[in-house]
């Protein structure tokens, strides 16, 4: 499969009275997107604002962010099994209004959902601190049951970012990314001594508001199966979950995938994608070694030399990790792990709910449990009521001059275990 991006760089959103793309600029209706939204009764208002890179302003508490990206030639359409009918997605042209994103807020769901920050500390450890948001704030309709409220939330966010995404249909982009992902046999034959390295991406699928969906198919539903990397950025799989903030993977993370982009960036170089892989992450220990299994199994099959392989979340999941390295490993085929810990405030704690000798490659995306204290910001889009409840905070964590004291646990895409954000640690 081929796919070629497409880059609209916008570089300001404004909202007026129509609704356009012009010279880098996302001109915004707030009425437009509001039509949108509200068809679904369960939402009883919606309002708007802008949050820009430097601006004194907090986003929280955040359900999730989107990039507005639309399907120009080829088949299928963004997010198909959610927004789209359900075609294959992933070849053709993609337009991206890059350098923005929506983002949803509004009365809590669970306690994991987090905070963005615009400026200062907390703003080093988001990677939303950068991009230009368009911020959704909602008021759910009375009475609405906790998972109907997340439902709603997700699908509004998609609508919106699949709306905004069209206004980019007919501009010419700034510039442009190619991704061709070859058939096995194709792949064998034209890089016939090049190491064949995989990519076994981990989706939060434990239920209870932990949920990820492929094509619409809500990924606990799942076994272990393939996909190829292009179908990612057409939007395949999306975000229904609310795992801590620090380490959820957004939609936004998976239409900008690293480790696919990076992939991508070596094949032919000194490696050669061979392919993608994606398994659910379960509760019951008979559906862990089910799915390791099959992921093992699957690794096998596709001659993999090296493999990939991503968590998200933290504690059970842990154990799906490493089964998943273990048998990768018993395959014969080397593994890298990437992770994030939880190592307790100072550093001491066991980062990991579950090790094993196998996993002798790893890549952190930082200690959840540091904690760092966030400065008072003039502005604040959704409401801190919640950051003494939210997973990283803790009670009486406001100071009297409104700086607020929390794990970074509590930002969104501050421990990312795609490797999306800067941290690490050696």
């Amino acid at each position: 499969m081929k796919l070629s991006i497409g880059n609209i760089r916008i570089t300001d959103i404004v909202l007026g009275a129509e609704s356009k793309v012009e010279n880098g600029t996302l001109f915004v209706n707030p009425k437009d997107l509001e039509a949108v939204v509200l068809e679904d009764n369960n939402i009883a208002s919606v309002s708007f604002d802008v949050a820009k890179p430097g601006e004194s302003t907090r986003i929280t508490p955040v359900k999730d962010v989107i990039e507005p990206r639309t399907k120009v030639e080829g088949p299928g359409a963004m997010f198909p099994g959610v927004v789209a009918k359900v075609d294959t997605v992933g070849s053709g042209v993609t337009h991206v209004l890059k350098g923005c994103a929506v983002v949803t807020v509004g009365k809590i769901v669970g306690f994991q959902e987090g905070i963005i920050d615009m400026r200062g500390l907390g703003a080093e450890y988001t990677p939303f601190s950068k991009t230009i948001n368009l911020v959704m704030d909602f008021v759910p309709r009375d009475g609405l049951a906790p998972h109907e409220y997340e439902k709603s939330l997700r699908m509004a966010g998609l609508k919106a970012a699949s709306f905004l995404g069209d206004l980019g249909k007919n501009v010419k982009p700034d510039d442009k990314e190619e991704y061709e992902f070859l058939p096995v046999t194709e792949g064998i034959k034209k890089y016939p001594n090049l190491p064949r390295v995989g990519y076994v991406q981990m989706l939060q699928s434990q239920g209870l508001l932990h949920d990820t969906y492929v094509y619409g198919v809500d990924m606990k539903q799942s076994l272990t199966t393939m996909i190829c990397p292009t179908e990612v950025f057409d939007g395949a799989i999306i975000s229904g979950n609310c795992v801590s903030a620090c380490d959820k993977n957004t939609t936004y993370h998976h239409q900008n995938n690293p480790v696919v982009t990076d992939l991508f960036a070596r094949h032919g170089v000194d490696l050669n994608f061979a392919g993608m892989i994606i398994t659910n992450e379960n509760v019951y220990l008979a559906d862990k070694i089910r799915s390791s299994d099959w992921t093992a199994k699957l690794c096998k099959m596709m001659g993999f030399d090296g493999v990939i392989i991503s968590q998200e979340g933290f504690g059970n999941p842990d154990t799906d990790l490493i089964m998943n390295c273990k048998k990768v490993e018993e395959k014969g085929i080397h593994t890298v792990i990437i992770t994030d810990e939880y190592a307790g405030r100072d550093g001491t704690s066991q980062s990991l709910a579950d090790v094993d000798a196998a996993a002798n490659a790893v890549v952190t995306g930082g200690n959840a449990n540091e904690v760092i204290t966030l400065p008072k910001l003039d502005k604040v889009i959704g409401t801190q009521n919640y950051l003494d409840v939210i997973a990283g905070g803790f009670e009486n964590n406001m100071n009297p001059d409104g700086s607020i004291v929390v794990e970074i646990q509590a930002i969104i895409g501050a421990t990312n275990e795609m490797g999306f954000n800067k941290m690490s640690a050696r």
